[in-house]
């Protein structure tokens, strides 16, 4: 590849010395957890134990003095040998561990598959390579596999916080959300469990991860294969089912690349079963999927294999970020994706299209707890809001609140405090919803309905505007059957305000991908609307 990820950690002049740099993330600001200690399980004996060989625990002691450890880091390192009662775990007596062989693929084929050299150390790599390619019954001394033992752990513990916690910090790149708390000890306990075998189980990611993270090897294939040639485009041409021209054929050339199927031909027609396929394709890169082969939909088509595999790894890494999603109810917010999509128990409920803040105005991404529905909303608009567009507007006609259906209130810091009264021109429309945070975001409904035929929608000053609005109500108080859906239509257009609390609150994502497979198992690409991206991009590559 092209780029390589960036070294996190440091190597000092011992072959063995791999800090354990296990970050536990507990809160939006990022915060180390304290590990506290754990006490040693006696009831491992020789005769229960996966491994008849035993440490002693005083040269883990020496082990950690040796390599100057932190004091968090010597914990988890404690914690780890005195939950197995100081056995060995990647040595039986036979040799090496059916698992061990099994850890250091998956590790080989994570730095390969993501590019990620700072887990690579020479002479550590060729002395584990030299060890496995040897007969497992070959005796070592005692000393080399006591070493060998305690960096394979450390070496576990500092793959997990690559592989799975996520190498950058999130809160450095307007990621509010909580990040997920990876446990280095149970994840290598688990793991040893499984003894090598059903390791896609196993890893500790969500379900977007492992199917981005296949997108992202079949992505490779194409690119050791030599990726896809340019198409031709004209900007006036558009091609639609009856057409003839050799762009068709060199779309049909592309897609059958990307999408590895074989069953499209490569006439220069544009035949009616290639509707669908094209129409696929659109809804991929979010354009309107109308089966028209257009200047847009080429320029997509021609992004090189090598800038998708790099977007890719820019997701992953975010999504390495993600927290469990929680059960029952969630709301999600996509922003490059422009969408809202509602689930229930991990199953999508229904989407919808959004409007999002626009460059300058960006929608921040964070998570918080719908609380409220207000009905027939007052619009209690930002001092920036009145200071930069409504005071001007006022001194130009003194008529200007009247005829916007706004009033003044009071004054707040020398401006004047308006808000607009509910009504059919109310900016928040007839509904909006509240999960209380500092960052002033809502959900809301909105008089300028044409916006969401927009491909792009960032319009508004950030918070997010709803396509359809009642129908969220309707779900949200569909446990308060006294709000039917007459009494939800009557309430959103009544002239007063109308605050109603939800028996359970319901948690919100407002989350930023630019890539992810769908549940259709459709690859989906974006646009970096506000550049977090290219952020990223400079903490990950060279």
């Amino acid at each position: 590849m092209n780029f390589q990820i960036k070294a996190f950690s440091t190597v000092n002049k011992y072959l063995h010395t791999i800090v354990i740099l296990l970050i536990v993330f507990n809160s939006c600001k990022g915060q180390q957890s304290k590990v506290e200690e754990v006490q040693r399980d006696t009831t491992i004996t020789r005769a229960t134990s996966f491994s008849k060989l035993f440490l002693d625990s005083a040269t883990v002691v020496k082990f950690i003095t040796d390599q100057n450890t932190s004091d968090s880091d010597a914990v988890q390192l404690r914690n780890f040998y005195k939950s197995r009662n100081y056995q060995y775990a990647w040595f039986t007596e036979d040799g090496i561990a059916e698992h061990t062989r099994a850890f250091w693929n998956l590790h080989n084929n994570y730095i390969s598959n993501f590019g990620d050299t700072a887990l690579r150390f020479k002479n550590f790599h060729q002395e584990i390579d030299t060890l496995l390619t040897l007969d497992s019954t070959l005796k070592i001394s005692p000393q080399q596999m006591l070493q060998t033992e305690l960096a394979l752990t450390q070496h576990f513990f500092e793959y997990s916080k690559h592989a799975y916690a996520g190498k950058v910090d999130s809160k450095d790149l307007q990621w509010f959300i909580p990040r997920k708390k990876i446990d280095a000890v149970v994840l290598l306990d688990s793991f040893i469990a499984r003894d090598g075998k059903n390791l896609e189980g196993w890893e500790p990611v969500n379900i977007y991860y492992q199917r981005l993270k296949q997108e992202l090897l079949h992505y490779y294939t194409i690119e050791k294969a030599g990726g896809w040639k340019e198409i031709a485009t004209d900007k006036s041409k558009r091609y639609k089912p009856g057409d003839s021209a050799v762009v068709i054929k060199q779309v049909k050339q592309r897609l059958q690349i990307s999408v590895d199927d074989k069953s499209i031909d490569t006439t220069p027609y544009y035949k009616s079963e290639l509707e669908l396929v094209i129409q696929r394709a659109q809804r991929s890169f979010g354009l309107k999927d109308d089966g028209i082969i257009t200047a847009g939909l080429i320029k997509e088509l021609n992004v090189a294999v090598t800038e998708r595999i790099r977007q890719m790894l820019i997701n992953l890494e975010r999504m390495r970020w993600i927290p469990e999603q929680p059960p029952g109810n969630l709301l999600l917010v996509n922003i490059p994706e422009f969408r809202l999509h509602v689930f229930d128990s991990g199953k999508k409920q229904f989407s919808m299209n959004v409007v999002v803040g626009k460059e300058g105005h960006s929608t921040v991404i964070f998570t918080d707890q719908l609380k409220y529905v207000v009905f027939s909303p007052y619009w209690n608009l930002p001092s920036s809001i009145v200071k930069n567009e409504i005071l001007s507007a006022m001194q130009r006609n003194s008529n200007y609140l009247t005829r916007n259906n706004m009033e003044q209130t009071g004054t707040s810091n020398g401006l004047p405090v308006i808000r607009q009264k509910p009504g059919s021109s109310n900016s928040l429309g007839k509904v909006k919803f509240i999960f209380p945070n500092s960052y002033n975001i809502y959900f809301h409904d909105t008089p300028a309905k044409a916006l969401f035929n927009e491909s792009n929608r960032a319009f508004s000053h950030g918070c997010i505007r709803l396509g359809e609005p009642a129908k969220l109500a309707e779900y949200l108080l569909r446990d308060q059957p006294e709000w039917t859906r007459e009494k939800i239509k009557e309430a959103m257009n009544a002239s007063k305000e109308n605050w109603v609390t939800l028996k359970k609150p319901v948690p919100v994502f407002i989350s930023y991908f630019t890539v992810w497979v769908d549940s259709e198992g459709l690859l989906n690409f974006r646009t970096d609307i506000y550049g977090h991206d290219k952020e990223i991009a400079a903490h990950l590559f060279e």
